[in-house]
């Protein structure tokens, strides 16, 4: 998990690409992991920054899964 630091700036970490998840969830509402990431893919070097992004994301309780439907969303 990349995380700002002598070694790695804001733009380099994985807390710069939080609003970029998070746009994609408020205007698409609910959405697979795969879907997500299929929109933000030119965003992320490799799969490992998106999930790290995404469980960063999930324990701060900005997004949820939903078990039943299979999706994440955006919490308000």
């Amino acid at each position: 998990m990349k995380l700002p630091n002598k070694l790695f700036n804001y733009g380099e970490s994985i807390i710069s690409k939080f609003p970029i998840i998070l746009k994609i969830l408020e205007q698409k509402k609910y959405l697979t992991i795969y879907e997500l990431y299929e929109h933000v893919i030119t965003h992320f070097n490799d799969i490992t920054e998106f999930i790290d992004t995404v469980e960063c994301l999930y324990a701060l309780n900005k997004i949820e899964y939903n078990n039943k439907l299979r999706r994440i969303y955006y919490v308000v």
